[in-house]
């Protein structure tokens, strides 16, 4: 008897359990905090590519997770230099590297960057009628901002691919309509 209420339990357990991981998966992501904007110092947070500094007293959503990815991810491609003194802010992530703007590299929000999974592999760009691969090298931090680390930036949003220059001008976007377009990606 005892065997039979032990097997039970731990059948029950792991229904339990796989039940929790499946309602967990297909759930919406949700924020995980806010952060307060400080105001920079002076001539500390790069406005290069109309970057957004922090304000004091501003609260800023924090997520911990980005939408699900799938085959057309709906995603904002937004526009960041990945080259040294760029809006980026310090070396990326993947690599301790700069990259030119002229090499089509990403950065993704910390979901999707998820853990550095994605970290030097190649990602499909879809928007304005056209497509390109892009290597992910860095993490558009969705968890933290508006201190030196973050270059006094907001958090990302949970659902931003932040684009080199070359990934604006291989989807052939004029120059004038460059810093937020809604595009797809999918892993390469």
């Amino acid at each position: 008897m005892k065997v039979s209420n032990s097997i039970a339990s731990f059948v029950l357990l792991l229904i339990l359990i796989s039940k929790n991981c499946l309602c967990s998966e297909a759930q919406q992501c949700r924020p995980s905090g806010r952060i307060m904007g400080k105001k920079p110092p002076p001539g500390e947070c790069n406005k290069e590519n109309d970057s957004d500094c922090c304000v004091q007293g501003k609260a800023y959503t924090t997520y911990k997770c980005s939408p699900a990815v799938s085959r057309h991810t709906k995603a904002e491609l937004t526009l960041n230099s990945f080259e040294k003194g760029g809006d980026g802010g310090g070396p990326s992530e993947c690599d301790n590297q700069y990259h030119s703007d002229d090499t089509p590299v990403v950065a993704l929000s910390t979901g999707w960057f998820n853990d550095r999974s994605r970290c030097l592999h190649n990602i499909t760009i879809s928007g304005n009628g056209k497509s390109v691969v892009a290597m992910v090298v860095d993490e558009c931090d969705s968890t933290m901002g508006c201190d030196e680390d973050h270059d006094y930036q907001p958090p990302c949003s949970n659902n931003i691919v932040d684009a080199s220059k070359a990934v604006w001008k291989a989807l052939g976007v004029p120059h004038n309509q460059w810093g937020g377009l809604e595009i797809t990606w999918s892993d390469a």
